[in-house]
């Protein structure tokens, strides 16, 4: 994301994710897991992707429960183009959860009890508009079974036509 919206979405995990569980920045996921072997090409790909394509438009649209927890549902055709064309590379390696389309979201909090996200939702909800995001660069995470190790991120470069 953006810095500005970094900046929020971390703080409202900070704020009301359990400690214990937060062990990443707020962010958009696009896969779940890729094959580790995969990484280098990854890389390439992921850079070539953001020297050639603008940022992608993005807007938040609303606050929703997730049972257990909070999050902001995201609209970005573009996003999920640069996901089909990250996909389509990566086809025969994709887990069945990768395989379908991910519902683009950012969670603020999770694995908390249902009173605890019914009061922030209406916390939330009551002044959210839906608004504009930013969407600065793409990145990957190798998760190490508690705090997630960068592998690399990369920023978009493309100018808009």
């Amino acid at each position: 994301m953006g810095a500005a919206d970094q900046h929020y979405f971390d703080a409202l995990r900070t704020a009301h994710f359990p400690p214990d569980r937060n062990h990443l920045a707020a962010h958009i996921t696009l896969f779940h897991q890729l094959p580790p072997s995969c990484l280098d090409e990854l890389t390439r790909l992921i850079r070539a992707i953001a020297a050639d394509t603008p940022p992608p438009a993005a807007s938040l649209r609303e606050v929703y429960s997730l049972g257990g927890g909070v999050a902001f549902r995201i609209d970005s055709a573009s996003l999920l183009a640069i996901r089909d064309r990250i996909a389509d590379h990566f086809f025969g390696a994709l887990t069945a959860q990768d395989r379908g389309m991910p519902r683009l979201h950012i969670t603020v909090q999770n694995k908390v009890t249902a009173s605890e996200a019914k009061a922030l939702l209406a916390r939330l909800t009551e002044d959210f508009r839906p608004r504009p995001l930013a969407i600065a660069g793409l990145a990957a995470h190798h998760y190490r079974g508690g705090p997630w190790e960068t592998a690399f991120a990369a920023n978009f470069r493309g100018r808009r036509t």
